[in-house]
């Protein structure tokens, strides 16, 4: 692994870029983008997904979104939907000028609201030309309806009330700027079972990480994430390939089965048995169950006339 950076217009990303077991630097390699959840930084499950795919004969790259972890951006700790989607795009671009890379085989991976991040950003930039989500999760959706998305969208409302409220006590009468955490630190008996998990994740030694420090911008961030549907036009924009992963028992698994069946591109949903959310982040199991799935996929569909440069 290298510790990299790249540019994303005015903002240096920070990246680690994994190359195969024989790296033959003058060989050329297909490559995937690795995409982390939303308060996640790329020494966590992001890092894990590129490492096992490098493992596979990919190059892969993950990175830290703009605004957080060790990449540049004020102001901090912002979670902006529509620059995440952009940093996807950055990241493709850098793969692009690495003289190893083929730039006609590079496919994304994304976990949680990196899948959803990474469908909007193929959507959008065919030279995406495969696509893996792992316990998929359309941000703006989901803070709208509900982790369970069993509430109307109207449901919103409320809150944007309350970001007015805050956004105004901020910028005219100079209190101080409001932060929510992406996962509850004291949860509750109505806390869903994969944000409980997702504490165990995020809060433990497990996989706690300085960089993710469990918080984004009310106001900034709220704004932009409420009126974001990562699966916007789906159906007529995604022609790529597409993989699905998601656990049985994962309360997130409804937005992996709306995107599978909306996608009209070449399609595949795998349902793994017994498998929550957080199970994918880093339980071994889980994580192998995955890669099996994805690195097949991925060297079908990013095989090429160019693969015989390898």
């Amino acid at each position: 692994m290298e510790a990299i950076t790249f540019p994303n217009g005015q903002i240096t990303m920070a990246g680690s870029l994994y190359r195969p077991d024989g790296f033959d630097p003058d060989g050329t390699y297909p490559a995937v983008v690795v995409v982390h959840p939303g308060g996640g930084v790329k020494e966590q499950a992001a890092g894990l997904y590129a490492a096992k795919l490098a493992e596979q004969g990919f190059v892969a790259l993950a990175f830290d979104a703009s605004f957080q972890g060790d990449s540049g951006g004020e102001p901090r700790h912002l979670e902006d939907p529509y620059a995440r989607v952009e940093d996807v795009r950055a990241a493709v671009d850098h793969l692009q000028t690495l003289g190893f890379v083929d730039p006609e085989r590079i496919g994304a991976l994304g976990i949680c609201a990196g899948g959803g991040y990474a469908v909007n950003a193929a959507m959008t930039d065919h030279r995406i030309k495969a696509l893996t989500t792992v316990s998929a999760v359309n941000i703006g959706t989901s803070f709208r309806r509900g982790w369970y998305g069993t509430d109307s969208d109207a449901a919103a409302v409320p809150t944007l009330t309350a970001l007015a409220g805050q956004r105004t006590a901020e910028s005219a009468r100079g209190a101080e700027a409001a932060y929510l955490p992406y996962v509850p630190a004291e949860p509750d008996e109505n806390t869903p079972r994969d944000l409980v998990e997702a504490g165990d994740y995020y809060l433990t030694p497990r996989a706690q990480h300085p960089n993710a420090g469990n918080r984004f911008l009310f106001t900034r961030s709220v704004s932009r994430i409420f009126t974001f549907d990562a699966f916007h036009m789906v159906e007529d924009l995604l022609v790529q390939p597409v993989l699905v992963v998601a656990g049985s028992e994962a309360g997130s698994l409804w937005m992996s089965t709306e995107l599978h069946g909306r996608a009209r591109s070449p399609k595949k949903l795998v349902l793994v048995e017994g498998g929550t959310h957080m199970d994918f982040y880093d339980v071994p199991e889980y994580v192998g169950r995955a890669i099996a799935e994805a690195a097949p996929f991925f060297a079908e569909h990013l095989a090429g006339a160019s693969a015989d440069r390898d």
